[in-house]
C-alpha cells in the first residue's frame, strides 16, 4: 500500500511536481518511511495537546471561566478544529503526501502564493508554540525548584534564582536539550515521543485517581506583589455540591503571573493552544509509512480522545477545588496528587515533547518551504540535510527562531499570538479544501467524505471571529503580513507545475457567467470592440499587438494565427509545441489577450476558420484586424522591444525569422482583400493598419513638448467624394474607435483632431455645427478643423466615371481608373494621390491617423487594383489605420 501511494502510475497527485522538483527529492525518497498511525500521528497530536494546557493551564482556564464558560469555550474550541480536521483529512486522502504538513497540502491545493505565505504563518505558529512549551516548562521547573518570591536565599531542592534572566537562561538550556533531540531525526524522536506517552499516560491516570483518592486539603499559595510576595490559601474539598455551585459560574480576576485582568476571549485564547496539536501528525507526513491512511485515522482518534478528557477534567476540577486555588495555583495537580513526583514528572514530559513536536514541524515546513525555492536564496541554507535525510539546517534556523521568542518571558504573554497564528493556518486549510470542492475538478476525490463545502464554510467562519475576539490588533496584524506575503510571491516566484486552485475556480465561475451572457440582450449602449488581430509572425508585429491592445478596450483581444499545412499530411499537431511560445509572447508584451492557432490550407481559409470559431458565447471577435499589405521588407520588432532586450532576463523564443525582402508572400493581393470582404460578408468590422511598427507610442505620449500628440481622425471616404457623410454607420464605427484609443491610460494625453471637408459654396459653417452638435451628442471631444478640398475634388469630377450613384459603365475604363460597381464610384490615381498629400499637410503631424476603409469592389478581378489605391491613399502617412464599420456602435441615450 505505501508503495503504491507513491506509484508513478498516479497520475493526479497532490504534490503535482515537475520532473525537476521530483529529482530534488530523490534522496528524501530513498529514506525509507518508518512511523506508523499511532506512533506517527496519535501519540504526537496527543503529546501536543496533552501538555501546557492539560498540567498548567486547565485549572486556569475553569477557576476564571467556571464550568459553563469552560464547556463552551470546548465545544467552540473543538468545533473549530473538528471542522479543519475534516478538511485536513479530506486533502490528506486525495493523493501522495510529502513531508511539510499542512504547508504542503494547502500549497499544493491553493498554489505558490497561498502555499508559501501560509507557510511562513504555520512556521511563525509552530515556532511560538514551541516557544510557548519551553516557558511552560520553565514555569514548572520554577515552580519546583525556584526560590520563592520574597526570599534572596534557597532552601532544600528550592535553589533555582527567580529572574526574567535567570528564568530565560533555563528556558534556553530546556530548548538546546529539545535542538538536540530533534538532530538526530524523526525516529528518535517518535520513539522519545513513545516513552513520553507512557509517563503522560500514567500522570493522567494518577490525576484522575487523586481526584476520588485524595482527602481534603489546604494548600498555601505563595504569590508575588509589589511588597515582595503575600500567601493565600486555596482549598481541594473533594466532591462537593456547594463546590461545584461556586464554581459553574465565571469570576475572572487578574492572573498573577502578568497582572492583567482576565476576560472570556483571553482566556479562550490560553485555552486554546491545548487544542493546536492537531497538524502534528500531518507535519510528520514526511516519514509516515502511509501518510493518507494514518493522518485522518490519527488525528480524528486523538481529537475525540482530548475532547472527553478536557470536559472530565474540567467537571472534576469545578467539583473539587475551590477558585482561589484554581486560579492562583497552576499547579495544583501537583498539590493534591496522591504522587506529586509522578506529575511533576509528567508534566516535564509532555511540555517537552510538545515543545519538540512544534520545534520538529517548525523545521519540516522550513525545509520543505526551502526545497520548494518560493523564496529564492532566502532559504537557500535551509536545503541542507543529513546523510540521513534529516533537515539538519532547518531545525538550526527554527531553534534560532524560537530562541530569539523566549525573550517574551512568559506563557500567556504569547498565548493569544500564537492561537491568533494557529487560527489563521486553520481557517487556510478549510479555505484550501473549500475551494477544492467548489472548483468541481474531477480529480478531488478524497477518500475520505465525511465533509462538505458546509463545513469547510463553518471553519472558515469560527476561525476568523475567534481571532478577531481574541486579538483584533494580532488579527489584523497577520492578515497584513499574510497579504504581504502573498503579494510578494505572487509577483515575485517562479512559476510552478504544481496546479493553481485560482485556475479551476475561474474556470468554473468563467463558465457559468458566459453561459449567463445572452448575446439576444446586447444593447449599443454597452458595446464593446471585441479584436482579432491576425499576426503572421510576432517578431514583425510586436508594437501592432500593443497597440490593438489599447483599442480593446476591456473587450476581447484575441491574436489569430494561421499555420499553412495539412494535418492529413502530418503525423502530430504542430500547433501544440508553438503554443507555449505565444504564450509567452502575450505575458512579455503585457497584452491581455488570448492566442488562438489554426492550420489551413491557405491564410484566407484560416481567417475563415477563426472568424467562425474564436471565442464562447457572447465573447466573440466583432472586429477584425490586419496588417496591412504592401512591399515594405518587414522588421525585427521584438529583437529591439524593451520587453525582449532586457539584459536581466532572456526569453527564448520558437518563432520563425524575417521573410527576407526577396521571399515570396505567403497570401496575394487578391486574397488580401478577400479577407476583408469575408469579413464584411460575416458582419465583421474590419481595421487594417499600416506603418503601426513604426509607432514610439512612448515617445510619442511622454514627450515634453507642447502641445500634446494628436490623433487624426478622417470620417469621410476619400475614395468616393461625392458620397462624403459623416453621420454613416461606417464614419461613426470611425469616430468611436478614435474615441476609445483616446480613452486608453497611455492616450489621455493626445487630443482628437476631426477634420471635415468642405466645398466652396457648401455652407461650411452649418456643416461644422452640424458636426460639432453630433460630437456633443456622442459626448466626445475632439477639435473640428475645416479643410478645404475643391482641387482635390476637380480632380474627381473631371475624370471620366459612371452614373452618379450607381456602377460606371462598361468601356468607360481609363488607365489610372478603378470601375467599382455597385457600391463605388470611379477614382483615378491622380485624385488619390491628391487626396493622400492632403491628408498629409494637415499639421502638426499626428501620432496616428484614422482613414475611412471603402468596401471592396464586388467585383474580384478590381481586388488588386483596389488594394493598390488604398496604397497609394496610405503613402507616406506613418501610423495609420483604416477603418470599416458595420456595426451600430454609438448611443445618445443614458
Amino acid at each position: 500500500m505505501a508503495s503504491s501511494e507513491r506509484s508513478a502510475l498516479l497520475t493526479y497527485r497532490l504534490c503535482g511536481g515537475s520532473g525537476e522538483e521530483e529529482r530534488g527529492r530523490a534522496a528524501a525518497a530513498a529514506t525509507p518511511r518508518k512511523l506508523p498511525t499511532f506512533l506517527g500521528v496519535v501519540v504526537p497530536t496527543l503529546l501536543s495537546m496533552f501538555s501546557v494546557v492539560l498540567f498548567l493551564r486547565l485549572g486556569f482556564v475553569v477557576g476564571h471561566a467556571g464550568l459553563y464558560q469552560a464547556l463552551i469555550m470546548f465545544v467552540v474550541a473543538y468545533f473549530i478544529i473538528g471542522m479543519t480536521v475534516l478538511s485536513v483529512c479530506a486533502i490528506a486522502t486525495n493523493g501522495a503526501l510529502d513531508a511539510g504538513g499542512a504547508y504542503y497540502m494547502i500549497s499544493r491545493a491553493l498554489g505558490p502564493e497561498f502555499g508559501g505565505s501560509i507557510g511562513i504563518m504555520f512556521f511563525l505558529a509552530n515556532v511560538c508554540g514551541s516557544a510557548l512549551y519551553v516557558l511552560g516548562l520553565v514555569e514548572a521547573v520554577v515552580d519546583s525548584f525556584g526560590i520563592p518570591p520574597g526570599q534572596k536565599a534557597g532552601t532544600g531542592i528550592h535553589v533555582l534564582p527567580q529572574s526574567y534572566w535567570y528564568e530565560l537562561l533555563y528556558g534556553t538550556i530546556l530548548l538546546a536539550l529539545c535542538l538536540l533531540v530533534c538532530l538526530v531525526g524523526a525516529s528518535i524522536y517518535a520513539k522519545a515521543t513513545f516513552l513520553i506517552f507512557l509517563i503522560v499516560a500514567g500522570v493522567l491516570g494518577t490525576i484522575l485517581i487523586s481526584f476520588f483518592a485524595t482527602r481534603p486539603i489546604e494548600v498555601s499559595i505563595l504569590l508575588p506583589n509589589s511588597n515582595g510576595s503575600e500567601t493565600r490559601n486555596g482549598s481541594f474539598t473533594g466532591f462537593s455540591l456547594a463546590t461545584l455551585r461556586a464554581n459553574l459560574g465565571g469570576g475572572y480576576d487578574v492572573d498573577y503571573t502578568t497582572g492583567q485582568m482576565m476576560s472570556f476571549s483571553s482566556v479562550f485564547a490560553v485555552m486554546f493552544n491545548g487544542c493546536t496539536g492537531i497538524m502534528a501528525g500531518s507535519n510528520m507526513s514526511g516519514d509516515l509509512k502511509r501518510p493518507s491512511y494514518s493522518i485522518p485515522r490519527g488525528t480524528i482518534s486523538a481529537v475525540l480522545f482530548t475532547y472527553l478528557v478536557y470536559n472530565l477534567l474540567a467537571f472534576l476540577m469545578c467539583a473539587t477545588c475551590d477558585r482561589t486555588l484554581l486560579q492562583k495555583d497552576y499547579g495544583f495537580l501537583r498539590d493534591i496528587s496522591i504522587f506529586p513526583p509522578l506529575v511533576t514528572v509528567g508534566i516535564y514530559a509532555a511540555t517537552l515533547s510538545a515543545a519538540m513536536s512544534n520545534l520538529i514541524g517548525a523545521s519540516r515546513i522550513l525545509y520543505a518551504l526551502a526545497r520548494d525555492d518560493l523564496f529564492g536564496r532566502a532559504l537557500a541554507l535551509a536545503k541542507k540535510t543529513s546523510a540521513s535525510g534529516n533537515p539538519v539546517m532547518a531545525v538550526i534556523l527554527s531553534w534560532l527562531v524560537v530562541q530569539l521568542v523566549l525573550f517574551s518571558g512568559k506563557l500567556n504573554t504569547i498565548a493569544g499570538v500564537v492561537t491568533t497564528f494557529f487560527l489563521l493556518v486553520y481557517a487556510t486549510v478549510n479555505l484550501a479544501c473549500l475551494a477544492l470542492e467548489w472548483a468541481s475538478a474531477p480529480n478531488f476525490r478524497p477518500t475520505f467524505r465525511y465533509f462538505t463545502w458546509h463545513t469547510c464554510l463553518l471553519g472558515i467562519a469560527g476561525c476568523c471571529v475567534m481571532m478577531f475576539l481574541i486579538s483584533p490588533v494580532s488579527a489584523s496584524a497577520s492578515l497584513g503580513f499574510l497579504l504581504l506575503l502573498l503579494l510578494a510571491l505572487h509577483y515575485l516566484s517562479p512559476s510552478s507545475t504544481w496546479g493553481y486552485i485560482s485556475q479551476a475556480l475561474i474556470f468554473h465561475q468563467v463558465r457559468k457567467y458566459l453561459l449567463m451572457l445572452d448575446v439576444r440582450k446586447d444593447h449599443v449602449k454597452f458595446w464593446r470592440p471585441q479584436m482579432l488581430l491576425m499576426v503572421q509572425n510576432p517578431r514583425g508585429s510586436a508594437r501592432l499587438i500593443d497597440f490593438v491592445n489599447d483599442l480593446k478596450k476591456s473587450g476581447l483581444y484575441v491574436l489569430g494565427h494561421v499555420e499553412l499545412q495539412d494535418l492529413d499530411m502530418l503525423p502530430s499537431d504542430p500547433l501544440q509545441p508553438q503554443q507555449d511560445s505565444w504564450l509567452s509572447l502575450v505575458d512579455r508584451l503585457n497584452v491581455k489577450a488570448f492566442v488562438s492557432l489554426t492550420l489551413a490550407p491557405s491564410v484566407r481559409h484560416g481567417v475563415r476558420q477563426l472568424l467562425f470559431t474564436s471565442g464562447l458565447g457572447g465573447m466573440r471577435p466583432n472586429t477584425l484586424v490586419l496588417g496591412f499589405y504592401d512591399d515594405e521588407a518587414p522588421q525585427d520588432g521584438l529583437a529591439r522591444h524593451p520587453a525582449f532586450t532586457s539584459a536581466r532576463e532572456e526569453v527564448p523564443l520558437s518563432f520563425p525569422p524575417i521573410r527576407a525582402p526577396t521571399a515570396p508572400k505567403l497570401l496575394s493581393p487578391r486574397e488580401y482583400v478577400g479577407i476583408v470582404a469575408d469579413a464584411l460578408k460575416m458582419l465583421r468590422n474590419v481595421l487594417l493598419a499600416r506603418q503601426l511598427e513604426s509607432l514610439d507610442k512612448a515617445w510619442e505620449l511622454r514627450r515634453a513638448a507642447s502641445p500634446p500628440p494628436t490623433i487624426h481622425v478622417w470620417p469621410v471616404n476619400l475614395l468616393r467624394p461625392d458620397s462624403a457623410r459623416y453621420a454613416d454607420t461606417c464614419s461613426l464605427f470611425l469616430l468611436q474607435m478614435a474615441c476609445v484609443l483616446n480613452m486608453a491610460r497611455a492616450w489621455r494625453r493626445a487630443r482628437l483632431r476631426l477634420f471635415l471637408c468642405v466645398e466652396a459654396g457648401a455652407m461650411p459653417h452649418a456643416q461644422e455645427e452640424k458636426l460639432r452638435q453630433l460630437l456633443k451628442d456622442l459626448r466626445i471631444q475632439a477639435q473640428i478643423q475645416l479643410v478645404p478640398w475643391d482641387t482635390v475634388t476637380r480632380l474627381h469630377w473631371q475624370t471620366p466615371r459612371g452614373p452618379p450613384g450607381g456602377p460606371a459603365l462598361a468601356g468607360e475604363e481609363e488607365e489610372g481608373t478603378v470601375n467599382f460597381p455597385a457600391n463605388t464610384t470611379q477614382v483615378s490615381d491622380e485624385y488619390v494621390c491628391a487626396a493622400n498629400k492632403l491628408v498629409l499637410e494637415q499639421s502638426p503631424a499626428p501620432a496616428v491617423r484614422f482613414l475611412y476603409l471603402p468596401r471592396p469592389p464586388a467585383d474580384t478581378s478590381l481586388y488588386p487594383l483596389y488594394l493598390h489605391q488604398l496604397e497609394l491613399l496610405t503613402r507616406g502617412l506613418g501610423p495609420t489605420v483604416l477603418v470599416h464599420g458595420v456595426s451600430a456602435v454609438t448611443s445618445t441615450q443614458l
